[in-house]
């Protein structure tokens, strides 16, 4: 088998075999087959796609380039949950006690913060004493204790797709359903999930800018999950605007607390009670959605969740007492609100550009090797659709730096982020759509 005739092949436009799959991502992953070669077969890949069977292929040679981990000898369905990155997106930190509080097991691997999207493991080291390694005994035995556990991912998880992402990014091929859905899917198989629950996020603030791209990529993810014995649900969620209030780091561990009390953000709750009820069906702990919906506002209300979030927290070395006194956790020193211009209504946020705002505050970073601070970020008051006054905070900067040019230009920044009207506006919905092996379900 040679490399260039499988180039040739999906150059043009054949279907390539599991074998040919196999042989050019394991040649690639021990470094046999050059990167040149395989920038040719992903640029191939870009215009001429791949079928289900071909992602479903690629994403199981890419799951076989490095660990595996087998979950067998946790009792249960083990229901993994992604989102494709978001800001403000604190989800797993509700997520995880909340599906665990219903009897799902929830065993996580995350990563961390990269530009303007935020990393649930960053989030989590805001907690002081909260430790994200862990081996893979510690790792098992936690979620068999306590239902939960969030750990940092695996070095040697999917190799083949940190290697062929790498490339993508630097040869203007990244934008390619096939590929982006393999290397999200590859990691959840590997990681060892039983059934999967996807959140695709839509708009300015996500990959995936418009709902027909998000629907294609959630179809080509359900699709792979179907070819490989894995159960996926893929919801559709807004992110135009970001996820609750909060974006930064301890900043949005406070807001998740809050949320397991039943008094965080709609949107996020929505999301999450959402989110919770389908892990509960995937992991057989319910039979419709309404009654899962209902399990999960329960499992708020009665505080069983709150106290699982407790005890992931002390399972992980982290202080617990920053569930009842949140103001333990890391806090900026200067708060600067950031103010209307007019009165009148929120007619739009642009995420992404709050994101990168955020970032510039320290709360993200622009390369991999910049580091994080936990307490700074940014904190809505209004959200698309919300009536505003003149003088009226439209957010507020939390800033370890009071000099007037930084603090000015940060203001600068956020202020143009916000688009105001003076004619009502209509609030967003945040659930668009929700794709299956059933087919697809527009929520209008």
């Amino acid at each position: 088998m040679r490399t260039v005739d499988i180039i040739q092949k999906k150059r043009d436009g054949h279907e390539l075999s599991g074998e040919e799959i196999d042989f050019l991502i394991q040649g690639f992953s021990r470094g046999d087959i050059p990167d040149y070669q395989m920038s040719a077969w992903a640029m191939a890949v870009y215009f001429r796609g791949m079928t289900a069977r071909e992602t479903a292929d690629l994403t199981m040679a890419m799951a076989r380039s490095g660990d595996q981990i087998d979950l067998a000898s946790i009792p249960g369905i083990k229901v993994d949950k992604h989102s494709t990155g978001g800001v403000g997106d604190k989800a797993t930190l509700v997520l995880g006690p909340l599906a665990a509080s219903l009897g799902v097991p929830v065993a996580k691997m995350s990563g961390r913060g990269l530009g303007h999207t935020g990393g649930t493991i960053d989030k989590l080291e805001s907690i002081e004493g909260f430790a994200v390694e862990r081996t893979k005994e510690q790792f098992m035995r936690q979620v068999r204790d306590i239902g939960v556990a969030v750990i940092s991912q695996s070095g040697n998880i999917t190799p083949a797709d940190k290697k062929l992402y790498a490339l993508r990014d630097v040869t203007a091929t990244v934008n390619s359903i096939p590929l982006i859905a393999s290397s999200i899917m590859s990691k959840k198989i590997a990681s060892g999930a039983d059934a999967i629950c996807l959140d695709v996020k839509t708009g300015s603030g996500a990959f995936m800018k418009t709902l027909d791209e998000s629907i294609a990529l959630a179809q080509a993810m359900v699709d792979i999950g179907e070819q490989v014995g894995r159960e996926t649900v893929a919801v559709i969620t807004n992110m135009d605007e970001p996820l609750g209030f909060a974006i930064g780091n301890a900043l949005e561990v406070r807001e998740a607390i809050r949320t397991l009390k039943g008094e965080g953000p709609g949107d996020l709750q929505e999301l999450c009670i959402f989110f919770a009820a389908y892990m509960a069906l995937l992991g057989g702990r319910a039979v419709a959605l309404p009654e899962a919906k209902e399990q999960a506002e329960q499992a708020i209300r009665d505080g069983r969740a709150l106290n699982k979030l407790k005890q992931l927290i002390q399972a992980q070395n982290g202080n617990p007492l920053v569930v009842d006194e949140p103001d333990l956790l890391p806090s900026a020193p200067y708060v600067v609100p950031v103010q209307s211009g007019i009165t009148g209504y929120v007619a739009a946020i642009d995420a992404e550009s709050l994101g990168v705002t955020a970032m510039m505050l320290g709360a993200g970073r622009a390369t991999k090797e910049d580091s994080i601070d936990a307490s700074v970020g940014i904190v809505l008051s209004k959200k698309v659709g919300d009536p505003v006054k003149e003088g009226e905070p439209l957010m507020e900067l939390h800033m370890n730096r009071n000099d007037e040019a930084f603090v000015q230009e940060m203001v600068r920044r956020a202020a143009r982020a916000v688009v105001l009207s003076v004619q009502p506006v209509e609030k967003p919905r945040l659930i668009q759509a929700v794709v299956t092996k059933h087919g697809i379900e527009r929520i209008s």
